[in-house]
């Protein structure tokens, strides 16, 4: 068997909240209103501190997607995360992916991104594995679902186990890099938690556990 280093995105590979970016682009091309603003920005809030129901978040956001084409949108993602996102991706990240690689250790993604945000990701960086929120498209357009249960919180360890059964990954030999305190559960299964711009709930636990912790940050001649 061998080791898997597994990856989250936000405050992690990216030094931004790419779900914070979002809102900001739909509001400048009015794709939302203000009430929808508010409303990302209460989830978004819930999210850094660990509140979230995300399943109800992304039920409620998707049913808004039903029935629209999908090449539209993930080709405005994919020019979004172009002129806007790449930049954000740590130098560290990129250090630490290909230390990963040299060691041979499997790379991965684990992320509670939708397949429209981690795959752009994921080829910037060379990863050929990701992990994350599937939303479901039949016939070139959105069904308004997601597979359940997404890649959130607990959900990531069944992804990562049903990933490692697949790979021959020792998971208790294996790396997790986050910043969020609702990834704890990923972070007790892999044998090397790494926390990484953590948030507050997540920097307490790691104080208590004695689980290094790092600040990654993008390039400074990156930032737009």
């Amino acid at each position: 068997m061998t080791a898997a280093a597994f990856f989250d995105i936000d405050h992690t590979v990216l030094e931004i909240n790419s779900g914070s970016r979002w809102i900001g682009h739909m509001y400048k091309t009015k794709q939302m209103s203000l009430v929808g603003i508010g409303r990302a920005l209460v989830w978004l809030a819930q999210y850094r501190f660990g509140l979230l129901d995300y399943e109800a978040m992304a039920t409620r956001v998707l049913e808004t997607y039903q029935g629209k084409a999908v090449e539209p949108i993930a080709r405005e993602v994919e020019e979004w995360f172009a002129r806007d996102v790449e930049w954000a991706i740590c130098t560290e990240a990129r250090a630490s992916v290909a230390r990963h690689r040299e060691a041979g250790d499997v790379v991965v993604l684990l992320t509670s991104a939708t397949q429209f945000l981690t795959e752009p990701v994921a080829r910037a960086l060379a990863i050929e594995h990701w992990l994350c929120t599937r939303v479901e498209v039949e016939n070139g357009v959105f069904t308004g679902k997601h597979r359940v249960p997404a890649c959130y919180g607990a959900g990531k360890v069944g992804y990562a186990e049903e990933f490692a059964a697949e790979h021959s990954v020792d998971l208790a030999a294996s790396y997790f890099y986050t910043d969020s305190y609702t990834d704890l559960p990923m972070l007790e299964r892999v044998g090397q938690p790494r926390v990484i711009n953590p948030d507050p709930r997540l920097r307490r636990v790691a104080r208590v556990r004695s689980w290094p912790v790092e600040t990654w940050r993008a390039p400074r001649a990156a930032r737009p």
